[in-house]
């Protein structure tokens, strides 16, 4: 085997150069889907039209109620119009305003203006998650192309093995069943092309279906993903500073907790009465007018079944808003800590691949074949060195993927736990061709299974 198909394979594994930001942050194609998306997505127009019609209920919370106006008649008899006649006959207009007792409308408005706040929290969350499924569905769709063309180079290597099988077995320094198995090998190869290639299409479909453009139409890449530098690892206080901050289900719960304060205030004021004041005049005609002027006000004397079961309806809500948000507050410090051990264990693999596994990896399916070229080993030692060299450069594309991932879900300030590192994840890749060393055509490439909504690529390790 020529040292250059070796060297172009491990090529797409060159470490990248400058530090970045999880998931290619600032990349120009990234971050012009992210936009497209956010402005697309009627997820995201949902979410805004909800804030817009909370904001509309602020002021309608703090207005007064509608003044009544008042007009009549009152007559003595039913022959004639007495009025101008009859002292008790006239005809009347009476306005009449209710207001509520001091601090209520402040109050219903501060609690209008809070829900209103809760809605804006939750399109943070929307937009959060947009954004997060982008950038997964991006790596996810840069990986697939990463393993079709890792597929292709092994076909190459699997090329290579069958003309010197051929070469041996035509010289009589062979068996024929070397050459058969090289044959078999590139056979469930070309099976698991199929499966990747679908596999590509479902991607870019997940990812078209977040841009809201047709299902089938282009997306190019550019990028490899070894051209994604690591995320760095941050430091955990930190972490969990900028995720309680960031956080839109802890600022929700925040603002429930205010606003169940707001409503006790409310329920207290409701102890002391409204009151209304109504005035009118009766025109009489000849005769002098009339007029009255009146204020009214109700009596909370049932206080004891409503206002104070209102005050402790009002504090219980309380008490469970602010342990609802204590509840968030712990589980989004669980799954900071989550993700910070499993990206250091990831950060970790990386550095390995990088600076050893990969280029030994190479050496050893490279002396094998050497090896086979003049008799020394068998051919099933080429198979397993090939398959293992795939193997290891594969894990290395999980490896960077999950990395980017577990960055992609403390930018989201996700509360979905962190997936534990299987193989695929963390040391280990599938090994294509697992024929070489089982003799079955199963643990290859080729999964057709549907991504899921929050990523997870096609894995040569899982298909």
């Amino acid at each position: 085997m020529s040292p250059l198909v070796l060297a172009s394979a491990l090529a797409l594994a060159a470490p990248a150069g400058s530090p970045a930001s999880p998931a290619a942050a600032g990349d120009p194609q990234v971050e012009s889907l992210v936009r497209e998306a956010l402005e697309n997505r009627p997820e995201v127009r949902q979410a805004r039209a909800q804030v817009e019609a909370e904001n509309a209920r602020v002021p309608q919370a703090g207005a007064l109620p509608d003044p009544t106006l008042t007009l009549g008649i009152q007559n003595d008899g039913f022959r004639e119009i007495q009025i101008g006649k009859m002292e008790t006959s006239y005809w009347q207009v009476m306005a009449s305003q209710s207001f509520p007792w001091f601090g209520k409308r402040g109050l219903r408005e501060e609690a209008a203006g809070l829900q209103a706040r809760q809605a804006e929290a939750a399109l943070a969350r929307v937009r959060l998650s947009v954004e997060a499924d982008v950038r997964r569905a991006w790596l996810d769709l840069l990986l697939v192309r990463d393993e079709l063309s890792l597929l292709g180079k092994l076909e190459a290597l699997w090329r290579q093995s069958e003309g010197l099988a051929r070469a041996r077995y035509e010289s009589g320094e062979g068996p024929q069943s070397d050459l058969l198995r090289a044959q078999l090998e590139r056979s469930r190869l070309r099976q698991r092309r199929f499966a990747l290639e679908a596999g590509e299409r479902a991607r870019l479909q997940a990812l078209n279906r977040l841009l809201a453009r047709p299902l089938e139409g282009p997306i190019p890449t550019s990028r490899s993903l070894s051209d994604l530098p690591d995320p760095p690892l941050p430091d955990a206080a930190a972490a969990r500073a900028d995720a309680e901050a960031r956080s839109p289900e802890l600022e929700r719960a925040r603002l429930a907790t205010a606003q169940a304060e707001r409503r006790v205030a409310l329920a207290r004021r409701d102890y002391f009465p409204d009151f209304t004041i109504s005035a009118g005049i009766m025109p009489r005609g000849s005769l002098d007018p009339m007029w009255q002027a009146a204020l009214s006000f109700n009596l909370p004397i049932f206080a004891g079944s409503r206002q104070s079961r209102a005050v402790a309806e009002g504090e219980a809500r309380g008490q469970a808003e602010a342990q609802g948000a204590e509840a968030v507050r712990q589980v989004l410090r669980e799954r900071v800590e989550e993700r910070l051990a499993l990206l250091s264990a990831v950060l970790e693999a990386n550095g390995l691949y990088r600076s050893g596994l990969l280029v030994q990896s190479e050496a050893t399916a490279e002396s094998t074949l050497a090896q086979y070229r003049v008799g020394r080993v068998t051919f099933a030692s080429v198979l397993e060195a090939l398959a293992g060299y795939v193997s290891d450069f594969d894990g290395f594309l999980q490896s960077v993927a999950e990395a980017q991932r577990l960055a992609i879900a403390q930018q989201e300030v996700s509360l979905d736990p962190a997936p534990g590192l299987g193989a695929a994840g963390i040391g280990g890749g599938g090994m294509p061709g697992a024929g070489a060393t089982g003799g079955g055509a199963s643990g290859g490439m080729g999964s057709t299974s549907p991504p899921a909504e929050t990523g997870g690529a096609t894995s040569m390790s899982r298909m």
